[in-house]
């Protein structure tokens, strides 16, 4: 008899994915000269099965506004977050308004769409301080660490941008799937209205895809901020017919750059993400 068609196209599939991997870092823009780490990381939901890997994944980093979506879990857990409109929160006194798009009022989808730090304050500021840490623990996210930064302590009231709080791109795969499963402590509504508001446009290879992207800075000896220093984060999931890919993408750079990390990172996954995810034969 002859092969099935599925069976044909699978090894067609794996030498196109073994081809794509040898030229990832061409796709990715890794530079050498001022490329100071990088790392792409695909896996299957179910099986935990690596699709596709390049760089160094198990180093700790902020995770800045990839937090978002630990916030947004905490939150819709603890009956802060209502909805994907609710509740809509105004920008406080002195908030960083810099970005257009993050004046005036925003509900959960905004925020998570736009990344609006100041909604996010003000979300850290409802839950408080030991109820965070609680569910920091009980996730077992990165370090755990809600310290801040020695001397500045504005970094302690968000420990999650370049500060003290750090994770792995291998620990943020691993948290995803255990959002995704169900094996997080928290309610099945808070996971659902989490996935709702991480939904983007894009659909690489015809899968409906999921993400958020994190920015900033590493930091001098004396704590100061060092804009020579950028990193960038795109991290989420993306389904197809019964499937789910869960990918993270973590960059940084030894030198200045004039784009947000965060928004090469995530238009860099998207491409990356077509080829991965057109060899998955079902």
């Amino acid at each position: 008899m002859g092969r099935t068609r599925s069976g044909a196209a699978a090894p067609l599939a794996r030498l196109a994915l073994t081809l794509f991997l040898a030229l990832v870092p061409a796709l990715l823009g890794m530079r050498p000269a001022a490329a100071a780490e990088d790392c792409l990381l695909v896996t299957d939901l179910e099986s935990a099965r690596v699709l596709a890997k390049q760089g160094l994944c198990a180093a700790r980093h902020p995770p800045n506004s990839t937090f978002k979506v630990v916030l947004a879990l905490m939150g819709y857990d603890a009956g802060i977050l209502k909805s994907d409109r609710k509740p809509v929160y105004e920008p406080p006194p002195g908030a960083d308004l810099e970005r257009e798009v993050t004046r005036g009022p925003q509900t959960p989808r905004s925020w998570m769409k736009n990344s609006v730090v100041w909604y996010s304050e003000v979300l850290a500021a409802e839950l408080g301080r030991e109820r965070m840490a609680h569910y920091l623990k009980i996730f077992a996210y990165g370090n755990e660490n809600m310290g801040g930064v020695k001397g500045e302590a504005e970094s302690g009231k968000r420990y999650w941008i370049s500060s003290s709080l750090v994770i792995s791109p291998r620990e943020q795969i691993e948290f995803l799937r255990r959002m995704l499963k169900g094996e997080l402590p928290v309610s099945a509504d808070a996971v659902d209205e989490t996935i709702r508001i991480m939904a983007i446009d894009e659909q690489p290879a015809g899968w409906v895809t999921f993400g958020k992207t994190g920015s900033g800075y590493g930091r001098f000896p004396d704590g100061g901020i060092d804009r020579s220093r950028p990193f960038g984060w795109f991290m989420g999931f993306a389904k197809k017919d019964g499937r789910t890919a869960v990918f993270v993408r973590y960059t940084s750079l030894d030198m200045a750059s004039p784009e947000s990390l965060g928004q090469v990172a995530r238009r860099q996954t998207l491409a990356a993400l077509v080829p991965i995810l057109s060899a998955q034969v079902p």
